[in-house]
């Protein structure tokens, strides 16, 4: 997705009446209304999915911010051409994995278009953070993973967050991406995955950060914005 696609989408997200008006809205690939903001959740290593992200920070968007989101997450293969229908993508899980080589490609060139990546290990698992940050190395080989300030704009974007918040002990800080100076991925290898709000899903011994939902929202409207 290029960059001129998303500053469009989130026009018709900030005006949908307005948009309404001109034009109709064009179908978006789940059959909603393209002034919607789609979200898709990443099918990976094949048949790997994220079922344990929360979806809630959807709903506090609609209900925070102008923006018009999906209530819910659409289930996306990564090495398909349908994961550029979507300007931001969620990715977790547990245990290790490997992408497939047309996996890798597919997320270098969604990242380097214009998409956004929000990933998160679930239940702070060991195995799945060391799989994701070898798989990203070899993504994305000449942009490596960063520690974010807490000054960064993406924790002042809607709530101003002044720290993180987890379960037990000192968090460990979030870690982000920049493709051309643009902020492209956001990962917690704590957790952003809000258990709570899931049914039949838990953090078990992991270390969940407490305030994800109002990081998450900042993240969302963040890439949407920048």
């Amino acid at each position: 997705m290029k960059r001129l696609a998303m500053i469009f989408l989130l026009a018709s997200v900030a005006y949908p009446q307005d948009a309404k008006k001109e034009a109709p809205a064009d179908e978006a690939p789940t059959g909603e209304s393209g002034s919607v903001v789609q979200v898709a959740n990443l099918i990976y290593d094949r048949v790997k999915s994220s079922v344990c992200f929360s979806d809630n920070f959807l709903r506090q968007a609609a209900q925070s911010t102008k923006v018009s989101t999906s209530r819910r997450f659409h289930p996306t293969k990564l090495a398909s051409k349908d994961v550029f229908k979507f300007p931001f993508v969620i990715m977790t899980g547990e245990g290790g994995f490997n992408f497939p080589e047309e996996e890798r490609k597919n997320l270098a060139d969604y990242l380097k278009g214009g998409g956004f990546l929000l990933a998160s290990a679930g239940c702070s698992s060991p195995d799945w953070d060391r799989s994701f940050r070898s798989e990203i190395a070899k993504v994305l080989p000449d942009a490596p993973l960063k520690a974010l300030k807490m000054d960064h704009p993406v924790f002042h974007t809607v709530k101003d967050i002044a720290s993180i918040e987890v379960k037990h002990g000192t968090p460990r800080p979030l870690e982000g991406i920049e493709l051309e100076g643009r902020l492209v991925l956001v990962y917690s290898s704590d957790g952003l995955n809000d258990t709570a709000h899931i049914t039949g899903c838990c953090c078990c011994g992991g270390n969940e950060i407490r305030n994800c939902i109002d990081i998450n929202l900042n993240i969302l409207v963040y890439a949407l914005t920048h």
